[in-house]
């Protein structure tokens, strides 16, 4: 694995003949998209467009699945439109399937009421959240923690607590495990805790061990598409580089779709 072979019209698609996904069925997995809108509607575009021309005249398409690897929201400037515009986001051709990131377990635990975590969200990644949902964050640092709790609870709408609270933790896709950050090492797939699937990065990232299915993971920003004999990473840094990754895998093919063009993904040092 590792070999990806380049297309004429623009794509890359992966030489080996392992793994799988299901029969009959196509994925899309999309990368952590903190907060950029902006970008989410033009990878949303290109894969709408790709899933028709491969579908082309067929009576019966393929049943697909477009899976958002978590970190919707925060560091970007519109975590809150990200949240609204996928909250309605029905394609006709498509399921979503929404994975819950460390960002989003974050904000649902401080509108939950949990104390103690508000500034280190500020910190990385939910000032800009919170200006997006019409907050001030530099008067939520200066706030007493109770009340900055409390606007924190009162400017985020229901509905898109709702919508953050209801993302699953896995995705499996025949030989492919869809989630946001990784698994343990050595321990069973059914015995995974939130926290690994959601945080982790070492061992994960530095095993080579086969895990019994190729992990699609994001959280670990790469300079480009990090394919590795058990795992790959997506997550290109979108709200830094302007570069959104999905990756489409659909029998024994695999191929990429980009908000640029892939043999130039890159991140800041």
């Amino acid at each position: 694995m590792g070999i990806w072979k380049r297309l004429s019209r623009g794509l890359a698609v992966a030489e080996a003949p392992s793994p799988r996904g299901n029969a009959g069925a196509r994925a899309y997995a999309v990368g952590d998209i903190h907060g950029r809108l902006d970008l989410l509607n033009q990878l949303l575009g290109q894969i709408e467009r790709d899933m028709t021309e491969r579908d082309g005249n067929n009576r019966t398409p393929k049943r697909t699945f477009i899976i958002f690897l978590g970190d919707l929201i925060d560091r970007g400037p519109d975590s809150a439109g990200v949240v609204e515009r996928l909250r309605h986001y029905h394609p006709a051709r498509a399921t979503p399937i929404f994975l819950g990131g460390n960002h989003e377990e974050v904000l649902l635990r401080i509108l939950a009421g949990e104390r103690k975590i508000l500034p280190a969200w500020l910190k990385f990644g939910g000032a800009e959240c919170a200006r997006s949902y019409g907050m001030d964050p530099d008067r939520l640092r200066v706030m007493n923690e109770e009340m900055a709790i409390f606007e924190v609870q009162r400017h985020v709408p229901p509905e898109h607590r709702a919508f953050l609270d209801s993302f699953a933790d896995t995705f499996r896709f025949g030989d492919y495990l869809f989630v946001h950050a990784g698994i343990r090492p050595g321990v069973g797939l059914d015995q995974q805790s939130r926290m690994d699937l959601r945080w982790i990065r070492e061992p994960f990232l530095s095993d080579g061990k086969e895990h019994g299915c190729m992990v699609v993971h994001g959280h670990t920003i790469v300079p480009k598409v990090d394919e590795r004999r058990n795992r790959i990473a997506i997550d290109t840094g979108a709200y830094q580089t302007g570069v959104l990754t999905a990756l489409a895998v659909e029998d024994r093919g695999r191929w990429l779709l980009a908000t640029r063009p892939a043999e130039s993904l890159s991140v800041a040092a």
